[in-house]
């Protein structure tokens, strides 16, 4: 059903899979963010993405290892740092202060 709605997200949005996950971890930093008093530089935000990058990737590796026979742990890989690269530049950049303001 996860996979189905993955398709169809993708059918829907004219994006490919590493698009999707560059922007669901985008999405899911400014949420969290907005909701934290430190916003960009909240600690709870760039951890909600590590969690859930690394939790959706654990979910995905079960059904590779019951699907396929094996985890094709190169491509999480790919998939986590997909998720994780722009919110960990934002975080980096607001907390060690590029933008001066």
């Amino acid at each position: 059903m996860l996979s189905e709605w993955h398709q169809q997200l993708q059918r829907i949005t004219h994006l490919s899979s590493d698009a999707l996950a560059i922007y669901f971890g985008l999405i899911i930093f400014f949420v969290v963010a907005f909701c934290h008093q430190r916003q960009l530089k909240s600690n709870y935000a760039i951890w909600a993405v590590i969690l859930l990058a690394v939790g959706v990737e654990l979910f995905n590796a079960r059904h590779d290892i019951l699907d396929k026979g094996y985890w094709r742990i190169g491509q999480s890989l790919q998939h986590i740092i997909n998720v994780l690269l722009l919110p960990l530049t934002l975080w980096f950049m607001a907390r060690y202060r590029v933008w001066k303001g």
